[in-house]
């Protein structure tokens, strides 16, 4: 058995996105079939505690729209007018004690720009630039949560089928090991749409980074009753 979070969508409350941990069974494997199963499980499981209209977002999802909205294949144009995608604006962003930010990882491929050995020997990590602006490290994730829904901005026909869910998975990610990921900043997008929010606050990082230190916005998953 294995536990995954689904990110799910607040339409009410402070909170906008609630993880909820929800336990399925494991299938062994590194091929996208077995990751597929492994996925299956887990919204089987998430059904069985009504959370039932759940979008898949990795390169392992078998639904068309989960893979285009994959980190590794999302594209956002930066203020500069390049285009890259949002794990290389990601990645190529991250400033360290030692060194950063590496820009030539904007023109890798995704994976490339995730795996490069600077990432985990120039110290600990001090903020994010992206052209010249810089972004702190709090709120966890706002960083990446930014580039993601400029990049769904930027893209409103992918954006605009999100709203028909209720909830997301990324089946690679695992809260223990990591911090940010694309099925929280998809739930993300849909309530500040659904609360007729998310022009306001994305108009600018100030409103945005305001509205996140208002919030209780989390990747890591709790135990719920609710559902």
């Amino acid at each position: 058995m294995a536990s995954r979070p689904v990110y799910i969508p607040n339409v009410k409350g402070k909170a906008l996105v609630t993880p909820v941990s929800v336990e399925f069974k494991w299938i062994a494997g590194m091929s996208v079939s077995q990751k597929q199963k492994c996925i299956h499980s887990l919204h089987e499981a998430a059904a069985q505690r009504k959370i039932v209209k759940v979008l898949e977002i990795s390169s392992k999802s078998e639904n068309p729209l989960g893979v285009k909205l994959s980190a590794f294949n999302l594209h956002i144009v930066t203020p500069s007018g390049m285009k890259t995608t949002v794990e290389n604006a990601f990645q190529a962003s991250k400033v360290y004690r030692n060194g950063g930010p590496y820009l030539d990882l904007l023109e890798t491929t995704p994976r490339e720009a995730k795996k490069d050995s600077r990432l985990n020997t120039s110290g600990d990590l001090v903020g994010f630039r992206l052209e010249g602006e810089d972004w702190p490290t709090r709120p966890i994730t706002a960083f990446y949560d930014w580039l993601y829904l400029s990049a769904l901005r930027q893209s409103p026909t992918l954006a605009e089928q999100l709203l028909e869910f209720d909830g997301f998975t990324d089946i690679e990610f695992n809260p223990e090991r990591s911090l940010n990921c694309q099925a929280a900043s998809a739930a993300l997008f849909v309530v500040l749409t659904r609360r007729g929010e998310f022009e306001a606050v994305t108009s600018n990082r100030y409103s945005f980074l305001e509205r996140l230190n208002a919030s209780r916005v989390t990747s890591r998953p709790m135990q719920s009753s609710l559902f």
